[in-house]
């Protein structure tokens, strides 16, 4: 069937047809232009306009036009008042003498293209086009899912994205500084549990950028930090600790030569805490001492050390100890005390700083530098005190050395 039908001619059907007549060629066809003379044709510089504006269009007109249409490729948009789009986003903006102009709302893709506005003065048809170019922002389509491999594995992840004008794509650690890759695949052979971590994919093109991440595990057996030995004394509380690296995190064992230990049996407490394993004697006994081997496993192998719990040796009751008298504004530049135990006759040298450290222990002959602890704190320093110098029950050694710490702050 005709563009009117067979019988029936209205007088749209004749403005269509008098449109194509006078400025198109056939219907399908791209719009060219058309006039009496090269002044009658006038093509516009491009429009640029971005995904999701709006979008105008201007026509000037003058005194003689008697029929005028803004046309997309073939399509009529408008002629005169009359709207022929039925797409809701077009509208009429303005239409007088001096201009035509329409709008097109939340520009999409399917807009972009060659546009044409049409008029027809009393002498001659003339045209004026202007071709229409949509940017579209940068989207991640296609993205690597967060990713677990064992260490050694090859590694590839992917970040593909759409845009226009095309976006460019780059990959970052963001545990690192600096570009990982500048390309849609990152390729990581060999991977090390150091290049573990979030990648960050970015697509970015002149309209704006789009940001996704990937989280890439690497998997590793254990390797264990060098058990420490411990001396404690009977019926005192002593802790035995174990430190493992690993991905996933290990679980920990505890044997007593050939024995495994559990929790709540013979007076012991086995806690995890992350990389951490501690071994808990709350009341050490004679058969407590002796040699302890922690065992870190996860799905990829194991690694173990061994330590001691050792006993330490309380003095007699007979041990005195004196510390003599001391005041903030004293000149001296050392202060000492006497801990009496038999014969031996110790003495502590304390040289102030920034608060009161320790600095040197004397027996007879024998000089002990102990400077390597200026950094201990107090329990470290209680540990110390009973191991290498004296005991006065775990009270009164915690007691004196806040004491004397307070006299030089």
């Amino acid at each position: 069937m005709g563009v009117c039908g067979y019988f029936v001619v209205s007088w749209k059907c004749l403005v269509v047809l008098s449109l194509r007549l006078l400025f198109l060629v056939p219907a399908g066809l791209p719009v060219r232009s058309q006039g009496d003379s090269q002044s009658d044709n006038k093509v516009m510089e491009n429009i640029t306009v971005r995904q999701g504006e709006s979008l105008l269009l201007r026509c000037s007109q003058g005194i003689a036009v008697t029929r005028t249409a803004w046309l997309n490729r073939s399509s009529i948009l408008y002629a005169g008042e009359d709207k022929w789009s039925v797409d809701p986003r077009v509208s009429l903006v303005v239409l007088n003498e001096e201009e035509f102009t329409i709008k097109i709302v939340n520009v999409d893709m399917s807009d972009e293209g060659p546009y044409t506005c049409a008029v027809q003065t009393r002498s001659r048809p003339r045209t004026t086009s202007v071709h229409v170019i949509v940017q579209v922002p940068p989207k991640i389509m296609n993205l690597s899912k967060d990713l677990a491999v064992n260490e050694g594995s090859n590694v590839t992840l992917m970040c593909i994205a759409n845009g226009k004008p095309e976006p460019s794509v780059t990959w970052k650690l963001l545990s690192s500084t600096g570009l990982v890759s500048e390309d849609e695949y990152l390729e990581i052979p060999s991977i090390s549990r150091q290049r573990a971590g979030t990648y960050e994919c970015t697509a970015v093109n002149e309209v704006s950028a789009d940001v996704q991440t990937v989280v890439l595990t690497v998997n590793y057996p254990p390797s264990v930090t060098e058990g420490r030995d411990i001396g404690v004394s009977l019926s005192q509380r002593g802790v035995l600790q174990c430190e493992a690296d690993a991905v996933p995190e290990a679980d920990f064992e505890w044997y007593r030569d050939d024995r495994r230990l559990f929790s709540d049996l013979d007076g012991i407490d086995i806690k995890e805490d992350g990389m951490v394993s501690m071994l808990t004697f709350f009341n050490v006994s004679e058969v407590d001492y002796g040699n302890y081997t922690c065992v870190a496993i996860n799905k990829l192998g194991s690694a173990n050390t061994s330590m001691v719990l050792y006993e330490v040796n309380e003095p007699t009751s007979s041990t005195l100890l004196q510390v003599l008298p001391i005041t903030r504004h004293a000149p001296l530049s050392s202060h000492h005390f006497k801990g009496l135990h038999g014969d031996s006759e110790w003495k502590w040298i304390l040289k102030p700083r920034s608060s009161a450290r320790w600095e040197q222990w004397h027996h007879g002959n024998a000089s002990l530098d102990l400077s390597t602890y200026y950094h201990r704190s107090s329990a470290a320093a209680e540990v110390l005190m009973q191991q290498i110098l004296f005991w006065w029950g775990r009270g009164g050694v915690r007691g004196w050395a806040v004491g004397v710490w307070g006299q030089f702050n």
